[in-house]
């Protein structure tokens, strides 16, 4: 089964720029994401930070752990814990794919891009990931100034 990429149309509520430079992203999924209903609303305001959280299997179901989605404040007593575990809705055979995946060497499932699809639903981009070394980060900023200067040159003189 292909993995399914994010719709550039989409409005984007968080993204974890991070993740692409500390890890070397393999293969890209969209899940669903089970909320409450301030912690849509809180996200409707544009508030959430996925930077420093993860995603783990646990007992067969796929989690979305240390998420931030801030308390919103007109629903005062009725209100969500900001960072509690969220479970993430995959079709089963894309789970199974999942669990094969971590459970090889090093590697790790990083939510990548939290946004609304065209219905108007929270869903969240994860990614299989392997961690890189300081030489791969270095590799990749080095090929990155080096497209960013050879675009500068071809502009120049064109």
């Amino acid at each position: 089964m292909a993995s399914k990429k994010a719709d550039p149309n989409n409005k984007t509520i968080a993204e974890n720029r991070r993740a692409r430079y500390n890890y070397a992203v393999e293969d890209t999924f969209e899940a669903g994401i089970i909320l409450v209903g301030t912690e849509v609303k809180a996200l409707r305001l544009g508030q959430a930070n996925i930077a420093e959280s993860y995603a783990a299997i646990e007992n067969e179901e796929l989690m979305l752990i240390n998420a931030n989605i801030p308390i919103y404040a007109p629903a005062s007593q009725f209100n969500h814990l900001p960072t509690r575990p969220r479970k993430l809705l995959m079709k089963r055979r894309e789970l199974n794919k999942l669990m094969a995946e971590t459970q090889r060497k090093g590697r790790t499932i990083v939510p990548l891009k939290m946004y609304f699809n065209d219905k108007g639903l929270v869903k969240i981009l994860i990614g299989v990931a392997t961690g890189k070394d300081n030489q791969d980060k270095r590799d990749t900023a080095k090929k990155r100034d080096w497209q960013r200067d050879k675009a500068r040159l071809m502009r120049e003189k064109g």
